[in-house]
């Protein structure tokens, strides 16, 4: 980043450090500093200019209210509006995820926690001891049964160490609330630099809570029993064994398995890859102090579906994302890190440009979590934004009617009931496709896509006949729609229902049933079915009963197949035509964009970023950063005061892929010396005595001093990577890198 001038530092507003750090910027070209004219010098009273604060601190004084703000309207009006309800719906969403991960993770968590119990019983078995020996500065000599120290083997399968700091920090708290004492040591205190005096070190200061020096081991144990902390087990969790250093982490083994009676320590570590990285890390010896238990937490994908089901399947805050954006995400979580941490953070981004970019979305905050709902109805920020509604392309494009509040009102109760019923069809969907382990993620994508669906077209399945479904072969050609081609993973969810045992069908049926409650039409049919089975489960049973032959396959034998044939059949026509009726994407739906955010383009430059682009735009349209009253005056023009790369930046755009060095100096020599010659040509006309109009004229600058100029802006613009530096073969040339924008 280049240095400022001191002209416009003296015109940039200041800042505070909290604001500066989080509002970073990408690369910015400032003005040249300009030459200042000596004023006139008096014995009089000299008047300064006062400088005015444009500190976010002086203007909270003259802030106006939400209510006066959105009474005038304007789009610039509502950020305060949409950065409160941005922070009401992402603390929803985040609240979620942290819910649903506590949930995954529960039972292990528990099962951790009972195995911690039963290890500190045994431990105490071995004998108490008294307050004089346990507070003795060195270890108890006792057999070698007695210094094993047992050991929580908790395999993680994460790609990143990332998502594990998450999960223990969780299982810290949780093992906390249950009564033990708990520190939570980073492999970084493994290290061979800190050596086994920083992990005690970092033990201390978690427990004692006062910063302490000394590494020794005995004021530990003076803690743990002065205090009356004896009648709990000390946890160590470590959260990834594969990053320590071997040799610190095997003397932390030893030294804790000699004083484990007096400090009953229990040791719970991360594994990534397999149980066995223990082998390959520590010695023997150290491998014989310990005493294993394993647990295995949730797969990095059953935690990516259960978050994707809350958050943008059952939509717990009421924003979602279009099909290209959850593709992008999908492509980004797969191809980058393939973090649960790092995709939490595309959505974050994702929901903040909807709330920064969409003047409607306030309405999430009160319409779609149920928070002062009349209000938002009947108040004065719906009737204000109303009008902005029917602007959006997707009202006109379904052709809504009339333009009045109660058309708006009725569109987003529509779209809230579109969503219950494409929720509600999308998690039957992986009901049934969990056997074949298809993933929510990549079905999300599928269900998403606008292309593959079309907004209740006529001629086709049209709701749910009054029987158990529609015959594909009759009414619905399942392989002439797109939807329900063979490599489609809706397609293989529906087969997957055809081919289940009349057992399993009967169980996701139920399944169904409970899903479906919201849709009362299919609600019914699927406990017709259901009641269907229920017969058919009972004749195959008194059939079975009664047929005694010996053929191998009897006539009744063959009857019973077909039907459970037939109810299978019945079960995949019901979700297809759920599919076809009620999964109907958010786009499609009027008023999506209220609620859906699909700038896909700004999220990939905010994730991945542009860096050769962005210095690009910022050379060739610093007039719109800087905001200056030279620039403001002169327009898309370059003037002598821009900075010198920018201006040769500018004069870059005049040449093809080779720029002759020449050619390019006199242009920028022109540019650079054009305010002199202005200035010269007006000073003729002055009226002032020849002494002041000598004494304001600036001095021309020289030859050299242009050169130099020249070679350092030369020399910015190839460590940027924007043209290449001249070589043997033509050294009078350089060469363009970066084209377009």
């Amino acid at each position: 980043m280049m240095a400022p001038s001191a002209a416009a530092a003296d015109s940039s507003p200041p800042s505070s450090p909290e604001t500066t750090e989080n509002h970073l910027q990408p690369f910015f070209v400032l003005h040249e500093a300009s030459s200042r004219k000596p004023g006139r010098t008096s014995t009089g009273t000299v008047k300064t200019r006062k400088k005015i604060d444009f500190s976010p601190s002086k203007l909270k004084n003259v802030e106006k209210p939400d209510v006066e703000i959105a009474k005038e309207g304007g789009d610039e009006g509502y950020g305060n509006l949409r950065m409160d309800a941005f922070e009401v719906v992402w603390s929803k969403i985040e609240s979620t995820i942290k819910d649903v991960l506590r949930d995954i993770n529960a039972n292990v968590f528990n099962e951790i926690h009972q195995w911690v119990r039963d290890s500190f019983s045994t431990i105490r078995s071995f004998g108490m001891l008294t307050f004089r020996e346990a507070t003795q500065a060195f270890p108890i000599v006792t057999d070698a049964s007695s210094k094993q120290l047992f050991t929580g083997l908790v395999l993680t399968k994460n790609m990143e160490f990332v998502d594990d700091l998450l999960t223990f920090e969780e299982l810290g708290r949780h093992l906390k609330s249950q009564g033990c004492h708990v520190a939570n040591l980073s492999s970084l205190d493994f290290t061979a630099k800190s050596g086994i005096g920083g992990c005690l070190r970092s033990l201390l200061r978690q427990f004692l809570v006062a910063p302490l020096d000394a590494a020794d081991i005995s004021i530990l144990a003076s803690w743990y029993r002065e205090q009356g902390n004896y009648n709990n087990p000390i946890v160590v969790i470590v959260d990834d064994i594969e990053r320590c250093c071997g040799s610190v982490l095997s003397d932390f083994i030893l030294m804790f398995s000699e004083w484990v009676l007096k400090i009953p320590v229990i040791l719970i570590m991360g594994v990534t890859t397999t149980l066995d990285a223990p082998r390959n890390i520590l010695p023997s010896n150290v491998l014989q102090r310990l005493c294993p238990c394993m647990f295995t937490l949730g797969t990095p994908s059953e935690r990516m579906d259960a978050i994707i089901e809350a958050v943008l399947v059952r939509q717990c805050s009421g924003f979602s994302i279009s099909h290209k954006v959850a593709v992008f995400m999908r492509n980004y979580f797969v191809r980058q890190d393939g973090t649960i941490t790092s995709f939490i953070r595309a959505l974050k981004i994702a929901c903040s440009q909807h709330f920064s970019m969409e003047p409607l979305s306030i309405i999430l905050k009160g319409f779609f979590l149920e928070e002062d709902r009349q209000g938002l109805q009947d108040g004065l920020l719906l009737q204000a934004m109303f009008k902005h509604a029917f602007d959006l392309p997707s009202y006109g494009r379904n052709k809504m009617g009339e333009e009045n509040v109660g058309s708006f009102a009725h569109c987003l109760s529509e779209l809230k009931r579109s969503q219950t019923e494409w929720r509600t069809v999308v998690l039957c969907l992986y009901e049934a496709g969990k056997g074949d382990r298809i993933q929510l993620l990549d079905l999300l994508c599928e269900a998403l896509n606008p292309a593959l669906y079309s907004s209740r077209t006529s001629g086709t399945c049209t709701k749910v006949d009054k029987g158990h479904g529609v015959s594909p072969s009759n009414n619905f050609p399942v392989q002439q729609h797109p939807i329900m081609r063979k490599d489609r993973l809706i397609c293989q969810a529906v087969q997957k229902v055809r081919d289940l045992p009349i057992a399993q069908l009967y169980k996701l049926l139920k399944r169904w049933e409970e899903l479906t409650v919201d849709i009362n039409e299919i609600h019914a049919k699927l406990k017709e079915l259901l009641s269907v089975i229920k017969l058919e489960n009972g004749r195959s049973s008194r059939q079975d009963m009664a047929d005694s032959s010996k053929r191998p396959v009897s006539r009744s034998q063959l009857n019973i197949e077909k039907e459970s044939r037939a109810v299978n059949e019945k079960a995949a026509s019901l979700i297809e035509c759920m599919v076809r009726d009620y999964m109907q994407p958010v786009e499609c739906l009027p008023l999506h964009e209220i609620v859906c955010f699909k700038n896909v383009e700004t999220l990939q430059l905010a994730l991945i970023g542009d860096p050769r682009r962005r210095i690009q735009i910022d050379l060739l349209e610093s007039y719109k950063i800087l905001r200056c009253s030279c620039c403001s005056r002169s327009g898309h023009s370059l003037l002598p005061s821009l900075h010198d790369t920018s201006i040769l930046y500018n004069l870059a755009q005049e040449h093809g892929d080779h720029i002759n060095l020449h050619d390019w100096y006199q242009s920028f020599k022109s540019k650079v010396c054009s305010s002199r010659s202005k200035g010269k040509h007006k000073s003729k006309q002055s009226p002032l005595p020849k002494k002041r109009k000598d004494m304001n004229e600036p001095d021309k600058p020289c030859e050299a001093s242009i050169q130099a100029r020249f070679c350092k802006a030369v020399t910015e613009l190839q460590i940027t990577g924007l043209i290449r530096m001249p070589t043997k073969r033509r050294p009078d040339f350089v060469q363009r890198v970066a084209f377009g924008l």
